[in-house]
């Protein structure tokens, strides 16, 4: 029993660090149809980031995202600009191999910067851990799992209790009716790919202290990734948080008695869902006007 309660909060603790890196995926997909294939390299290019102000600057993981954030908002904003806002018709399908020329971009430059050699963020917090009764939890999967609450509430927030939410919510629900009443709909766009990529450096923290990484490392997280937000409800962020504890959870269970289910099961669930439900958890059956 004390097995299974230690699954359980394993995989919610790192159900929230998979929510944290796919928060950005279903934020752009659910504004502007994108599906970013390149998020699991912008999650790398995240990890890198953060490996490299540790260790050349020896700055405080999480302090390092007053630097890492801004830097892949920028890079957001450019990216959409240079590869997204082009794409006039089938910007769905096109999306697809769009971003998937951004991820292979991505992961030369960082092949021929840092090599194909894996390394790790090395700090305290990977190591050290705290005592809830009878079980140990790492700090760092416990600080992740507060980011990713801290920034999903945040992303909330933004959408429901602001004004350039509300353009947002006009853009997801009607972009030709967004634009008929003078909202700025490559403008919002630009600012939500920017946001999207942005909370990725949070997740590239997550994923670089918890996890051995390299150049390539991208394609293992994108299956993953895309997974949490299909199960979710593509476009819904508490969806992608629902989804990613609930997966997390069940593969870390599973686990306990076979590691080479865990991950077959953690698919396999994905696949019952959609067949009784296919717009997933929290996604609507309706379609969005365009």
């Amino acid at each position: 029993m004390s097995l299974i309660l230690d699954a359980i909060i394993t995989g919610i603790l790192t159900g929230g660090v998979y929510a944290l890196m796919a928060s950005g995926l279903t934020l752009v997909f659910g504004v502007m149809d994108i599906i970013n294939i390149a998020q699991g390299a912008l999650v790398v290019l995240g990890a890198y980031l953060s490996y490299v102000l540790q260790q050349q600057l020896h700055l405080n993981l999480f302090l390092g995202l007053f630097v890492t954030l801004p830097a892949m908002f920028v890079l957001g904003v450019v990216v959409y600009a240079i590869f997204i806002r082009p794409l006039k018709q089938d910007r769905t399908m096109l999306s697809i191999l769009v971003t998937f020329a951004v991820a292979l971009i991505i992961e030369g430059v960082l092949t021929v910067i840092f090599g194909t050699g894996t390394v790790q963020i090395q700090s305290p917090y990977v190591t050290q851990s705290f005592k809830i009764g009878d079980f140990y939890v790492t700090y760092i999967y416990f600080y992740c799992f507060l980011l990713s609450v801290l920034l999903l509430a945040a992303l909330y927030l933004l959408l429901y209790r602001s004004r350039f939410g509300q353009s947002l919510r006009a853009t997801m629900q009607d972009r030709t009716a967004a634009r008929l009443i003078g909202i700025d709909i490559n403008r919002v766009a630009a600012l939500a790919f920017g946001i999207g990529v942005g909370v990725t450096a949070a997740g590239g923290v997550a994923f670089g202290a918890t996890n051995a990484f390299n150049a390539n490392s991208g394609y293992d997280l994108i299956s993953r990734l895309l997974a949490i937000i299909i199960l979710g409800g593509m476009g819904s962020i508490g969806g992608a948080l629902a989804a990613a504890i609930m997966m997390g959870t069940v593969e870390a269970v599973v686990d306990i008695w076979s590691p080479t289910w865990s991950v077959a099961v953690f698919y396999l669930a994905l696949v019952l869902v959609l067949t009784f439900r296919p717009q997933g958890l929290f996604g609507q059956r309706e379609a969005r006007a365009q």
